[in-house]
């Protein structure tokens, strides 16, 4: 592809955005239907794709790609109409007579560019947002899940006018050719490093952002946490996908009385999923490239191996491991793990464990286990983080009622159901004034009206 091409299409984009026709709900309707429609007729393609890309078993597959994507578009379908209509708000009597309204308005052409852990999920959750909003869009899925980004390439292109939303695929050069163009919003997930560079770019043309960038999710696990629960939902949580998933359990932080117990569930619920052998697993994930590959290998030189360890680089397969002895100033805590590496590391008290959360950059996820309901309010109030469960991981993703988002160094802004509509428009304040009546309070001369505006404006 010709990087002038990029310049291009961004342009027909515009010209089209200025016709106003993605403005139109009827239109925005129509095009969630033919993605619906798409994504049916490419389901047997995309999971092939995902586990060529990433041997994920068609169930997983379906679980965090095709029926988490079709569950959000069924969900826009269902409530664009009355996140579109303007909101009318109330109107302070200084304005009276007046009515106020707030008017959801689309950007213009947006940019999403995702990852290749979720290539489908994290592409199109977000694309269906964009739609909803009215925008034309531009998508970038990742180089790292080739197969899954050239068959959604074909079902967009089949799917839309290439005026109104289109794909680049590719590497570096095409990304370095994206942050040069003027978007008129940006949705980026990706790590922190990707995400400065992003900011940056987009800051030149004081382009707003949204930017989903993971980090160290810590799990913690107190005395009072039923441990079988916690420990069956945290092996499912670390493990699903391999671990490469952004907001999965990065390390635990367990209470030292209970923390042989679980590290023994742990072991157990492992086995159960994935058998004695999870290289022989049909449901156990590989690795994505080498690269990531070499890193994950590096990191298991930290602390001590208890379980797992066994890697295979012709396969890229890494076991399911948990690692011991870990100390905070280890290589594997100084880095998203984004692999099936479990560090432990213990505490004598909550506040400990709090402290030592707190003395990291904000995660994206924080997950606590406890039965006690005062130190679940201890932990939500006195930490600070995207989002997350207690008594789980991960599933608060999946709910279309909570946003989905990070803060400080894991992120800014939010999206997944209402919050996709919300990010990709612009809310637009208008009053409209009566000529009924015109108070004439507010025009020169002022002398003599300080004390009347003073008792309105209290």
């Amino acid at each position: 592809m010709n990087i002038s091409d990029i310049t291009h299409a961004i342009q027909k984009q515009r010209d089209f955005f200025a016709t106003h026709k993605t403005k139109d709900i009827s239109f925005r309707l129509e095009m969630l239907r033919k993605l619906k429609k798409a994504l049916d007729d490419y389901e047997e393609k995309l999971t092939q794709a995902l586990d060529n890309d990433l041997k994920k078993s068609p169930f997983e597959s379906y679980m965090t790609d095709i029926g988490m994507t079709k569950k959000e578009l069924n969900f826009h379908l269902r409530h664009l109409k009355s996140w579109a209509k303007p909101r009318r708000v109330k109107t302070s009597i200084l304005h009276f007579i007046a009515s106020s309204f707030i008017y959801p308005e689309p950007y213009g052409v947006v940019l999403i560019v995702a990852p290749w852990n979720y290539p489908l999920y994290l592409l199109f959750a977000p694309f269906i947002g964009a739609i909803s909003g009215g925008n034309c869009i531009v998508l970038k899925p990742s180089n790292h899940s080739p197969h899954t980004s050239a068959v959604m390439d074909e079902m967009i292109a089949k799917t839309f006018d290439p005026e109104y939303i289109t794909l680049f695929q590719g590497g570096r050069e095409v990304n370095q050719a994206l942050w040069k163009e003027r978007f008129d919003y940006i949705l980026f997930t990706g790590n922190p490093q990707l995400g400065k560079i992003v900011m940056e770019a987009a800051s030149k043309h004081l382009t707003p952002v949204t930017l989903e960038l993971g980090g160290k999710c810590p799990c913690i696990v107190d005395r009072e946490a039923k441990m079988d629960y916690a420990a069956r939902r945290i092996a499912w949580g670390k493990f699903l996908n391999a671990g490469q998933t952004c907001n999965a359990p990065d390390y635990l932080l367990v209470d030292r009385a209970v923390k042989k117990e679980l590290i023994e569930g742990l072991i157990k619920y492992i086995k159960i999923f994935f058998g004695e052998n999870p290289e022989q697993s049909p449901d156990f994930p590989r690795i994505v490239d080498d690269s990531h590959f070499e890193r994950l290998c590096a990191l298991m030189g930290s602390g001590w191996i208890i379980f797992g360890g066994k890697t295979n680089k012709k396969t890229r397969y890494i076991a399911p491991t948990i690692l011991d002895k870990i100390n905070p100033g280890d290589p594997i805590m100084e880095e998203e793990i984004f692999g099936p590496l479990l560090p432990v590391l213990e505490y004598e008290t909550l506040e400990e464990a709090i402290s030592f959360v707190n003395s990291r950059p904000k995660p994206l996820a924080l997950y606590f286990f406890s039965e006690n309901k005062e130190k679940q309010k201890i932990i939500l109030k006195q930490t600070s983080f995207g989002g997350g469960c207690i008594n789980d991981t991960i599933v608060y993703i999946a709910s279309q009622h909570l946003p989905f988002g990070g803060v400080g160094f894991s992120g800014m802004g939010a999206y997944h159901g209402r919050a996709s509509f919300d990010t990709f428009t612009h809310k637009k304040s208008i009053l409209k004034k009566s000529n009924l009546l015109d108070i004439k309070l507010r025009y020169p001369p002022y002398r003599g009206k300080i004390k009347l505006l003073k008792k309105l404006i209290k």
